[in-house]
């Protein structure tokens, strides 16, 4: 059954304009399609970089704090009065001596990094830090390498001015001491 307004009312593709009247709703105009769901990458945003920066400091950490840990067992056990103190010590080879400080520099790291990473004002200057930089408009390729040439050309003009200055003042030098 029929409304009124649909027996009134004539309905041209051309003329129809959808409900917000800025485009007519016929052949000629098609909506966009819908954007795709976001993925985990784009639904975290800026937040990604800033786990990826507290799992980098995480690692570095971890690899200092082993070499550290190495280096302090290695001339621990050199000492000899630690090493007849604590004769485990000598009993480890360089190698294992090297993957269990290894390890212990993992255990540090990442308790370090988690008890930092439970801080709120540091997770917050962290997540402040990376919306600033993805405000940040970055040069394209053609900028980077304009400067970089504009960069080469001016030290290369910069050096010859100052040997010739070099070699002007040591003739110089020489006329005026006879050297």
């Amino acid at each position: 059954m029929a409304s009124h307004s649909d027996k009134d009312e004539p309905v041209s593709d051309e003329l129809n304009e959808s409900a917000d009247g800025d485009e007519p709703s016929g052949s000629a105009y098609r909506e966009p399609p819908e954007p795709p769901e976001p993925g985990v990458a784009t639904a975290l945003g800026v937040t990604r970089y800033v786990h990826a920066a507290f799992f980098a400091a995480g690692v570095l950490l971890a690899y200092l704090s082993g070499k550290a840990l190495l280096l302090i067992w290695n001339n621990v056990a050199e000492w000899s009065y630690a090493a007849r103190l604590v004769p485990q010590l000598l009993s480890y080879g360089d190698s294992e001596r090297e993957s269990r400080t290894l390890g212990a520099g993992a255990v540090i790291g990442l308790l370090v990094i988690a008890q930092i990473y439970r801080k709120e004002g540091i997770r917050s200057w962290a997540q402040e830090v990376a919306n600033e930089l993805a405000k940040v408009t970055w040069p394209n390729r053609e900028t980077v390498s304009n400067g970089t040439i504009v960069v080469i050309v001016a030290s290369a003009v910069a050096t010859i001015y100052v040997t010739l200055l070099d070699r002007f003042w040591s003739f110089l030098t020489t006329l005026v001491y006879k050297v």
